[in-house]
């Protein structure tokens, strides 16, 4: 049973600036969060919620709290790591030079250059 664990705070008075918080413990079976979940949630993301759009938030959350509850539920102890799901091969260019040498052009323009690199003035000591 997946066990989503939300960590509900709020700020007790500005004045003292002291943090209490509280655990919400839901599990997935557990579809649907209440109002005032979500709206500890936004004030957590600092995102505000339109009062109307409220029970539309609560049930998209609900939703995905019961998809990762359904994820959890598959067996992944046989399966490989993998980087991508489909077994493709990444088309790469061929490891060719393909611009000329031009050092001496770019460091003509340079203040001072010394064996092929710039100089610049010491900063620190």
């Amino acid at each position: 049973m997946l066990m989503l664990r939300l960590f509900v705070g709020y700020f007790d008075a500005p004045v003292e600036n002291s943090f209490t918080h509280n655990w919400v413990v839901m599990s997935a079976n557990d579809k649907v969060l209440s109002a005032e979940d979500v709206q500890a949630i936004a004030h957590l993301a600092r995102l505000k919620i339109q009062e109307d759009s409220i029970p539309e938030t609560v049930n998209n959350l609900s939703r995905i709290v019961d998809f990762v509850g359904q994820l959890e539920a598959v067996s992944v102890e046989d399966s490989e790591p993998m980087a991508h799901p489909l077994d493709l091969s990444q088309r790469l260019r061929v490891d060719a030079v393909t611009e000329t040498d031009q050092r001496e052009k770019f460091q003509g323009c340079a203040p001072d250059v010394s064996d092929g690199t710039y100089l610049v003035p010491k900063v620190m000591d």
